[in-house]
């Protein structure tokens, strides 16, 4: 790791021939320091001859510079001024509306009601799907059927 960390300065012009500004720059190279790190304690051997492999550097600093720009594409900023807020209808009862989920979720098939509780508890979609060997897409698909539901039930 401290043969990739010798060419620092190298790492951050190539992102920045990528078009990238010299502070996201830094970011990028960090980032690609720990996927690095991360993949040398998986066995992974980066090295060319006697040197560090650049294509592999290179192609793991254009990769993080494509998901930034695909993250950042995705972002869309708007003005607080061009925000209506309406504060008119806080007089919501909080503890109907929980009451009204409840009996909505014990009507559910098991399966429903166990995959929503399991993932709006805090667990992945990802990790279930690892976990318990069901396709990721079926949980996912079953968790948002059932949150748009109770959305409508709201």
């Amino acid at each position: 790791m401290t043969l990739i960390a010798k060419k620092h300065n190298n790492w951050i012009e190539i992102v920045q021939s990528f078009g990238c500004p010299k502070e996201t720059s830094e970011d990028i190279v960090q980032e690609m320091y720990i996927k690095i790190q991360i993949k040398l304690q998986k066995g992974l051997d980066i090295m060319y001859k006697d040197d560090v492999n650049y294509y592999y550097i290179f192609k793991t600093l254009k990769t993080l510079f494509y998901d930034l720009k695909r993250k950042e594409k995705n972002i869309t900023i708007i003005s607080i001024d061009d925000v209506n807020i309406n504060m008119t209808n806080t007089d919501v009862d909080y503890n109907k509306a929980y009451i009204k989920i409840q009996k909505e979720l014990k009507k559910l098939f098991w399966y429903d009601r166990k995959v929503f509780e399991l993932i709006n508890a805090g667990q992945s979609v990802a990790d279930l799907s690892r976990k318990s060997y069901i396709q990721y897409y079926s949980l996912y698909n079953t968790y948002t059927k059932v949150k748009n539901k109770l959305k409508k039930l709201l």
